[in-house]
């Protein structure tokens, strides 16, 4: 029972942490900057993986596609492939832990079931990884040109994506670390109560045995010595 309730458990986190890391490829705020002007902001400039915008003091964006893949910076190409490559591995996660979960009819035996289950604490603790690098790297080129003097281009902050990025990352880990450890109450030895209490009705039993026996040889004397008596 508390196998499952763990199970569960881990799905309910990994699946929330892989929703939260998909969520991040299409959100626009990954970095941002604003100009104030002197009563209210005048502009704010972002970006993403995929286009980079500046919103005037009106609302009204203008957005610019990246041209081309290949003429990216190093650093949006890695964390394209990485944040992919986490959102890959979630949904694969996701379905070996449908297999490999106890309150499911599929998957096997109990035996084979608990190595799925294993298997998707793995492919989630992969993804996990793969979200929090993709997210630091990104992080890391933010913060270097922030405090870079001779950097003298538009400087960002650090936008919502990433630290929704890192969340669902951190819940990926700390799932697929239960379905990790939820092997472990699959392969417990049975518990030593039941032939304790196997061996004790046995000793009772036979002791009745023996006492019925005693009550037997203590009374036949005694009815014997009363028929000798009487012939």
């Amino acid at each position: 029972m508390a196998s499952t309730a763990s199970e569960i458990i881990a799905f309910m986190v990994s699946i929330s942490g892989w929703v939260l890391v998909s969520s991040t490829l299409p959100t626009d705020y990954w970095k941002v900057s604003t100009i104030d002007g002197t009563v209210i902001t005048t502009a704010t400039y972002w970006a993403n993986l995929w286009k980079t915008c500046v919103t005037d003091s009106t609302g009204v964006s203008n957005c610019k596609d990246f041209p081309s893949m290949l003429a990216l910076d190093g650093y949006i190409q890695a964390c394209r492939g990485l944040m992919i490559a986490a959102v890959s591995l979630g949904f694969f996660g996701s379905i070996f832990a449908l297999f490999g979960m106890k309150c499911t009819k599929v998957g096997g035996s109990d035996k084979a079931k608990a190595k799925i289950a294993c298997l998707a604490g793995i492919v989630f603790i992969l993804s996990g990884l793969c979200s929090m690098t993709g997210c630091s790297l990104y992080a890391n080129k933010i913060t270097t040109e922030f405090f870079d003097p001779l950097f003298v281009e538009q400087k960002y902050e650090l936008g919502a994506a990433l630290f929704i990025g890192w969340a669902g990352a951190s819940l990926c880990i700390i799932g697929g670390v239960i379905f990790c450890f939820s092997i472990s109450d699959n392969h417990k030895p049975p518990r030593m109560g039941y032939a304790y209490n196997g061996a004790t009705s046995v000793l009772s039993s036979r002791t009745k045995y023996h006492g019925a026996e005693g009550d037997f040889k203590t009374t036949n004397p005694s009815k014997q010595f009363d028929k000798n008596a009487y012939v």
